[in-house]
């Protein structure tokens, strides 16, 4: 199946007053047509900057971005972009206009864009809309803080389906909802994902949510990418110290079972500047000199299994 979307070497750099932050940093993958590629990491990795990246709500400093063949880095008018990638923002309360009803904001992208004609034809498209994402249609002249955050995030999903695209970033889409609510949103993405054909990059730091809904999965520390492969290999078969920290950090269902955690110690690599080296250096416990001078590549290590980490054998042996 040939990829939908291709990112080559891409790096997003920010000015700040003690230099620049260096928040995505020669990243490189690919994304199969309708499959789910899953970004893992701690708060401050880069997950939701890469994904404003990818659509273009950001301009990137480097490196390239194909979409369906095409590369969208250089594209200044991106309105027809927007028809063909969307995103559903992290909060569901922040990301939509307080002053407008739930019928106004899914509407607003079909006006825009003159998907439908008519007041007649927009409201119908919107009711489709609603009743796709769970939405009773006594919310239609409801406005956001009326409504609770499983509601908010149908309208976001709603307002992201309404142009029909073809790749969708899901910036941490539930992790302000409660449990129950989540397991409806993961559900409805996946159901929409079999009906419609969607792709998607799924922004998350939950490993038991990326787990449940991606295809493949790709964890990123300060900016890099430190380990990608299939979603079940990743869990079978971890390889790169930071991500068996972070398996390792997932709370156990059963208070009957106990497990050793590796806490990880040391400080945080600052993302400004930073020096030549493995930024996870200072908190691994296998770091050896090299780490601290040579920055790792990421390779394949395993067949379809990549690394990025001096020692990978030895850890893993």
């Amino acid at each position: 199946m040939s990829s939908l979307l291709e990112v080559r070497n891409l790096k997003k750099y920010f000015k700040t007053p003690r230099g620049m932050l260096h928040a995505v940093d020669d990243v490189s993958f690919s994304i199969e047509a309708k499959h789910t590629l899953g970004v893992v990491g701690e708060s401050g990795c880069g997950k939701s900057t890469l994904g404003r990246v990818l659509i273009r709500l950001l301009d990137a400093t480097e490196g390239s971005i194909l979409f369906d063949g095409k590369d969208i880095t250089q594209i200044r008018q991106t309105k027809k972009l927007r028809r063909k990638m969307q995103i559903i923002f992290q909060d569901p309360f922040a990301s939509l206009n307080p002053r407008m009803s739930v019928s106004e904001i899914i509407a607003e992208p079909l006006i825009i864009h003159g998907i439908c004609h008519g007041r007649d034809a927009v409201q119908k498209r919107v009711e489709e809309l609603m009743e796709t994402v769970g939405l009773a249609n006594r919310f239609l002249n409801s406005y956001p803080h009326e409504l609770d955050g499983g509601r908010r995030q149908r309208i976001g999903i709603a307002r992201a389906l309404a142009l029909e695209p073809q790749f969708i970033v899901c910036d941490e889409p539930v992790s302000a909802l409660d449990v129950s609510i989540q397991a409806q949103i993961l559900n409805l993405l996946q159901d929409l994902q079999r009906d419609k054909g969607f792709t998607y990059l799924f922004i998350t730091h939950d490993l038991s949510v990326v787990k449940h809904i991606s295809n493949d999965i790709m964890v990123m520390y300060l900016g890099m990418v430190v380990e990608k492969c299939e979603s079940d290999e990743l869990f079978e078969n971890t390889l790169h110290p930071y991500t068996k920290a972070l398996l390792a950090a997932i709370p156990e269902p059963t208070i009957h079972r106990t497990r050793n955690h590796d806490v990880l110690h040391g400080e945080i690599t600052s993302p400004i500047d930073p020096k030549p080296g493995c930024r996870f250096a200072a908190r691994c416990p296998y770091a050896k000199e090299l780490c601290h001078q040579e920055t790792p590549k990421l390779q394949e290590f395993l067949p379809g299994h990549q690394v990025a980490c001096h020692y990978v054998a030895e850890i893993n042996s």
